[in-house]
């Protein structure tokens, strides 16, 4: 049965993921300036660099997973800003104790989704994408 179910589930898990990214990097177009404060109180290098590229990533590879296009390349490219945002903005080994809890929920989220991105660039995208139309599912 789940055999019959693959390719809906695969679009639905592409569209769940594809749910948080696109729009973060659309709020980042709108408010750059916030992102980069934040970006700067969290430490990350050259923030306005690292804004830019965090919103063409969310944004391009949040749509490359949505219409399942490039898929597994988008899936990699979001995996590892994932796990790069985990460390640099939900680092709860380095926070108050008030603040820890909800930091590690948040790191382990991060973590989560990034593995589920790993699985979209291991298996690709499934039968209901553009990628599947040029014969790369």
């Amino acid at each position: 049965m789940l055999n019959r179910l693959q390719d809906p589930l695969a679009l639905t898990g592409r569209l769940l993921l594809a749910w948080m990214f696109i729009p973060a990097g659309w709020g980042k177009i709108a408010g750059f300036a916030g992102a980069v404060g934040y970006a700067t109180s969290a430490g990350l290098p050259l923030p306005q660099v690292g804004v830019a590229v965090g919103l063409l990533i969310e944004l391009l590879g949040g749509i490359a997973l949505l219409l399942g296009l490039g898929t597994r390349w988008a899936a990699l490219a979001l995996a590892v800003f994932t796990v790069v945002a985990a460390f640099f903005f939900h680092n709860y080994w380095a926070m108050p104790e008030a603040q820890r809890m909800m930091q590690q929920l948040m790191f382990g989220k991060n973590i989560a989704i990034a593995g589920g991105l790993l699985a979209f660039a291991a298996f690709g995208a499934g039968g209901l994408s553009l990628d599947a139309r040029r014969g790369l599912r």
